[in-house]
């Protein structure tokens, strides 16, 4: 069972939580997701990645999914044939500032997003509050959410929210996905301009946002020698061959009934298995610097659990079509490394590795803990491509109560695997 494509089948949500805004708004329109959805089983179709030879394979990419079959606004979409669903409709009030959370939930799909006749002001990444940036697009990968500001300085209309999708790798879908803003007074109808469509993303991100609260990390302290390659593997065992996405060579797996905290409340955390991916980060409060190297030719975001990451650098993004075969772009220090940003760079929880390149991040070590770093690809978590930072490992019991773990660990003992209808067939994470 792939618990990472779970959400896939659309067991997920929006939860708002009010922060600071870096500009003025008048209204909250709330939390809009924007997800993949496949008509078939998010599990079936993982099952179907994990062979090589699938049949949505593209030539070069091994286990590639199929495009998905409808993009959904918070749940709700018309089928690419029209025959049935309905358009989501967000209302505007002309005169007014609406705050709109934009939240990527797909299990794949990374695009674009844009709104005809209307510019997009960014004030928050990944809940970071930023100086304000005024964009007319907005490219958003899997796991990632923007905070913007939409001006309803247009006539009283309706409008079309478009999500676009890049020529590069990184998602896609087999009908024209889009919703309806709709302005306060105007007919119900659906608008009659298209607008344009926005510049390719490359699947990349933009690395040009600033922080209100300023944090910059010291300079020169940045070297490869923290530095995570991971690559597409093909391995066979027992005559079936499966795709894995290892971190140094190895896909995680996690056992559930041998859960990190419960090896850290033993005091054995020695003898955790090497396909539990764990790094240790044991000294508080200090700065730690990692090098992700990406040997494929498909983009990956990433995902940091329990901080949010600086973001030093990254390698070009790579115009489609992308070479399946090695192209790899490695990191230079005498060229790239006096271009890393180190003065208040962009800051998020998420970010996208690029195709054949590397990615330089930094994060503090103030919190302990258990913290995965995962790609945000559904299949990609399932088929390994993750790491956990055990952090200042014997903090952690003055931070949690891990006496609480018994009682939870004895009763999932006692369901798994005996009780279980499924069995665990992937990372576990």
């Amino acid at each position: 069972m792939a618990l990472p494509a779970q959400y896939g089948n659309g067991v997920l949500g929006a939860i708002r939580i009010n922060g600071p805004a870096s500009s003025n708004y008048d209204d909250d329109l709330g939390p809009l997701v924007i997800s993949d959805w496949y008509y078939g089983s998010a599990f079936a179709l993982a099952h179907r990645v994990n062979s090589p030879t699938n049949p949505y394979s593209i030539p070069g990419f091994p286990g590639s999914p199929p495009p998905s079959d409808n993009i959904l606004f918070n749940g709700l979409n018309r089928r690419a044939n029209g025959a049935s669903g309905s358009y989501r409709r967000f209302t505007l009030t002309a005169g007014r500032k609406h705050l709109l959370r934009l939240i990527n939930g797909s299990v794949q799909a990374s695009f674009t997003v844009s709104l005809v006749g209307h510019s997009f002001t960014i004030v928050a990444t990944d809940m970071v509050p930023i100086t304000p940036v005024t964009v007319t697009s907005l490219y958003i990968g899997v796991g990632q959410r923007y905070d913007v500001i939409i001006n309803a300085n247009q006539p009283v209309a309706n409008y079309w929210f478009n999500t676009t999708f890049s020529s590069a790798p990184c998602g896609g879908a087999t009908n024209r996905p889009a919703m309806i803003f709709q302005y306060s007074g105007a007919p119900t109808a659906n608008p009659t301009s298209a607008g344009t469509v926005p510049p390719d993303s490359r699947c990349a991100d933009s690395l040009n946002y600033t922080p209100v609260v300023s944090k910059s990390v010291p300079s020169a302290s940045f070297t490869t020698g923290n530095t995570l390659n991971t690559r597409l593997q093909i391995s066979t065992t027992g005559g079936i061959s499966r795709v894995y996405w290892p971190v140094n060579n190895t896909p995680m797996k996690v056992n559930w009934n041998n859960p990190t905290l419960e090896y850290v409340k033993n005091s054995n955390t020695g003898t955790m298995p090497a396909n539990t991916n764990v790094i240790s980060v044991p000294t508080a409060n200090q700065w730690t610097f990692w090098l992700i190297v990406n040997n494929s030719s498909i983009p990956h975001p990433v995902h940091l659990h329990g901080h949010d990451i600086l973001i030093l650098g990254a390698s070009p993004a790579l115009a489609a079509p992308i070479n399946p075969t090695n192209r790899l772009r490695p990191y230079n220090p005498s060229v790239d490394g006096p271009a890393l940003k180190i003065a208040n760079p962009t800051r998020r929880d998420t970010t996208m590795l690029p195709a054949w390149g590397w990615l330089a991040l930094a994060y503090r070590t103030n919190n302990p803990g258990a913290w995965l770093m995962h790609c945000h690809i559904a299949w990609h978590a399932s088929q390994g491509f993750s790491v956990q930072f055990l952090e200042q490992l014997t903090s952690i019991p003055t931070v949690m109560n891990l006496n609480e773990l018994t009682g939870n660990c004895n009763n999932w003992d006692a369901f798994y695997p005996s009780g279980a209808p499924f069995l665990q067939d992937d990372s576990g994470i």
